[in-house]
């Protein structure tokens, strides 16, 4: 008779991977803008979307998932990465939200990074794992951008979830090939009830991040870090 022990653990320590840029001419209290990309992409896809919408006192850092799987594209399998699954989805969560606190606590101590101007931008799978980090911890962030992704399954139910006092701008697709417009529009009002300043808007589109929604995430930050200056 065989002792089988399942799901036994060691703890081992990873690299996780970003990329930074600063403003040639930052001010003392410069805003952050902390890119996540989605299933299956990369920091330096992500890296150039925020930059498409990122004013330029920015400091924007690329976020890079710690998961790495090839993924099929026209010109052959490409190395893709993403950040959790089904399984043991938890230990996923705390390691991007440990990432987040210790890529920002680095960046305000060696940079003129101010901390209380913290924007999260996320596209897909990003999106909801942005929400719980910002429900988390809502004093770390100043706002929250979430294009075509989903809102924590946990939303009414997870104790560790607190009223989220940032402003959030949600931008979803009318012909998302992943979620109907209406699975949209109820994402959106359940997230009204944990987030009082959202901001969400419609477009037509796929599964994507089109002009239209880069320009209107570009005045939005403008908006609000003005409001501050």
């Amino acid at each position: 008779m065989f002792d089988l022990k399942t799901d036994l653990s060691i703890k081992t320590e990873i690299n996780l991977y970003y990329d930074l840029l600063a403003p040639e001419n930052p001010p003392e209290q410069a805003p952050l803008l902390v890119a996540v990309h989605g299933y299956g992409a990369h920091k330096r896809y992500m890296m150039r979307e925020a930059q498409l919408v990122a004013p330029e006192s920015f400091f924007i850092v690329s976020l890079q998932a710690p998961h790495q799987h090839f993924r099929k594209t026209d010109a052959g399998y490409k190395v893709g990465f993403g950040w959790l699954t089904d399984y043991k989805s938890d230990e996923s969560v705390r390691l991007h939200h440990d990432f987040v606190n210790r890529v920002v606590e680095k960046l305000v101590e060696n940079f003129s990074v101010d901390e209380k101007k913290v924007f999260l931008f996320g596209f897909s799978q990003a999106c909801a794992l942005n929400f719980r980090y910002a429900l988390t911890y809502p004093e770390r962030v100043r706002g929250v951008i979430g294009i075509c992704g989903g809102i924590p399954s946990d939303l009414e139910t997870s104790a560790l979830y607190k009223t989220l006092t940032a402003d959030v701008f949600y931008l979803y697709s009318d012909a998302d090939e992943f979620y109907p417009l209406e699975k949209y529009l109820d994402f959106a009002e359940r997230l009204k009830h944990r987030a009082p300043h959202l901001e969400a808007k419609k477009y037509a589109a796929a599964h994507e991040i089109t002009d239209e929604m880069r320009r209107d995430v570009k005045n939005w930050l403008e908006e609000k870090t003005k409001a501050e200056n």
